[in-house]
């Protein structure tokens, strides 16, 4: 039998008498290690109420799975993880792996550091878009229009930082949001600024648990401590949420909502394309004035710049898309006819 075993956040004292009775009583006991780090006194703890075997297991040996799956065939096994077990999706792989099998599994569920630390925000859970982690040395274009996506829903974003346990090595969030300026610099989609406000959350459900909150100019000179660390990117805020983050949370600056700073896509596209085939027809327009048969052409251009005006105007950014592009169309076959070559 497989059991897997969320530790929850509150360490060795918040463990239930169950979780305690499937650890001792195990044939093997796995500690993941890769999840999040965990104390050497947590870890001693562990394994003073282990029985028999007990063994840190690194992410190569959680995801290959072999070695705990055999176990599991002749024996009890636990696998061990902090917070809540299926928030790593190797677990959940793991379990499937071992009912297919035909091995028996369980579960014992616990609090997740992601789940409790938007309480811990005052910030509502269903309103929290789509999670989104930041690596090292890696351009985090997936996170900068993930949470572009959420925010332009009103949503906010949990952001998850690289840890590294091969390396000891956890994400600074002051790099995190460097990171992130980075990629609006190269994006151009205005989502990121030094007025963009965060959350730094850190050490959810440890006794030196901190929560600090401000733009991002004003982040960048704080000292967090030790991790583990977690962003949040607050979309549209309620005003309960504004006043418990004011009071659970340092909040250096004022909670802000991010969402009247961000323009979708399509706005974007319609704010330059709009006055830029107008000039474009009002360029070509002169050189038809005495091509009657051209007329009709001319005419459905400027009908088609204007319906992507009321489009637009309207909300309706599909319909202002299709109708600019066919302005544009047009456009460009009447310089083209004429070998004029486009404004710059």
């Amino acid at each position: 039998m497989l059991v897997f075993v969320g530790l929850g956040i509150g360490g060795s004292q918040a463990l239930s008498e169950k979780a305690r009775k499937i650890i001792s009583e195990s044939d093997v006991v796995y500690f993941e290690q890769f999840t999040s780090p965990m104390s050497e006194g947590q870890t001693k703890f562990l394994q003073e109420i282990t029985k028999c075997q007990f063994k840190l297991a690194p992410r190569w040996l959680v995801e290959d799975g072999k070695e705990i799956l055999e176990a599991a065939r002749n024996g009890n096994v636990a696998l061990l993880s902090y917070g809540d077990p299926y928030i790593a999706t190797t677990h959940i792989e793991l379990r499937v792996r071992a009912i297919q099998e035909g091995i028996k599994t369980d579960t014992i569920h616990a609090s997740s550091v992601i789940t409790s630390l938007v309480g811990e925000c005052g910030l509502h859970f269903y309103k929290i878009g789509k999670t989104v982690t930041i690596m090292s040395g890696i351009p985090s274009s997936t996170a900068y229009y993930t949470i572009f996506e959420n925010l332009k829903l009103g949503n906010h974003t949990v952001v998850l930082l690289e840890w590294n346990q091969n390396k000891n090595f956890f994400l600074d969030p002051k790099d995190a949001i460097s990171s992130l300026l980075d990629q609006e610099k190269e994006q151009n989609r205005k989502v990121f600024s030094g007025d963009t406000y965060g959350i730094v959350a850190s050490r959810i459900g440890q006794d030196d648990q901190k929560i600090i909150a401000a733009k991002f100019s004003d982040l960048a000179s704080q000292d967090f401590g030790s991790p583990p660390h977690t962003i949040i990117i607050p979309g549209i805020m309620h005003f309960t949420e504004s006043d418990a983050l004011k009071v659970l949370a340092h909040c250096i600056t004022p909670p802000e909502d991010n969402t009247p700073k961000i323009e979708k896509i399509s706005a974007q596209m319609m704010k330059k394309y709009i006055p830029m085939v107008r000039r474009a027809l009002d360029q070509i327009a002169p050189h038809y004035k005495d091509s009657k048969e051209f007329a009709g052409v001319l005419e459905n251009a400027d009908l088609y710049i204007k319906d992507a005006e009321r489009f637009y105007s309207q909300g309706q950014d599909e319909l202002a898309i299709l109708s600019i592009g066919y302005a544009d169309g047009l456009v460009d076959a009447l310089r083209i006819a004429k070998g004029i070559e486009p404004e710059l």
